[in-house]
């Protein structure tokens, strides 16, 4: 902190990497403060009352809006901070940290059966979902915004067919 200055809000911190540790529980920051001198810099952020059943979107806001740490982390996203509360979750419930990692990689979104998700999970899922829909959609504001949008699919496709269908005529329909 630049002593002369005694304000903290002057100082610009940004952060290089995230991290955590298992023994204690901390979340582990890189960051570069843009003082007088351009160090590294490394804070460790104990991330206490969590549990294995602990809200980790919950802990992850709670740790980012804190009064002590809230300037670190504010160019670290609550989404990050989610993430590393999930793996120190995971720890506690007895999983390595591959197989947490491994847990959170999805190699597509369709080939995932999301029946099989926890509530957590599935909540987390849906606002993802969310997010990348509301990031994709089109307002009336926006300038390519169309209201009647017309799709002409191509007519060489071959439609679908189903097993229920071939008992059946049209005029039976």
């Amino acid at each position: 902190m630049d002593i002369i200055s005694g304000s903290v809000s002057e100082m610009s911190i940004v952060a290089k990497r995230c991290g955590v540790t298992f023994i204690p529980p901390s979340i582990v920051l890189i960051y570069h403060e843009h003082t007088n001198s351009s160090k590294m810099r490394k804070r460790v952020i104990p991330v206490r009352s969590f549990s294995q059943y602990s809200d980790c979107s919950r802990a992850a806001e709670r740790l980012k809006h804190h009064a002590r740490h809230s300037m670190y982390l504010e160019t670290v996203s609550l989404a990050q901070l989610e993430r590393l509360h999930l793996i120190l979750r995971d720890h506690l419930k007895g999983l390595s940290l591959e197989e947490s990692l491994a847990a959170r990689r999805v190699s597509h979104p369709s080939d995932e059966d999301l029946n099989k998700l926890s509530d957590d999970e599935l909540n987390r899922r849906k606002a993802q979902m969310d997010q990348l829909f509301e990031r994709n959609r089109k307002h009336k504001e926006d300038a390519d915004f169309v209201y009647d949008l017309e799709v002409a699919f191509p007519e060489n496709s071959v439609p679908e067919t189903c097993s229920w269908d071939e008992g059946q005529s049209d005029e039976e329909l």
